[in-house]
């Protein structure tokens, strides 16, 4: 292979790591919900009174 396309190959891996890794950073910010039921409290309530 030729000189250049190798530097080339090493700079795209390089590349698309470092850009894994600033995504990797950028979305540990973020907060995700919990784990909740999908149902509150409410709405099972309204489903008792519905069955009866």
């Amino acid at each position: 292979m030729d000189n250049y396309l190798v530097w080339l190959i090493i700079l795209l891996v390089v590349g698309v790591v470092v850009s894994n890794l600033m995504v990797l950073k950028y979305t540990a910010k973020f907060k995700w919900p919990g784990t909740k039921s999908s149902k509150t409290e409410d709405d099972s309530d309204q489903d008792t009174k519905n069955k009866d």
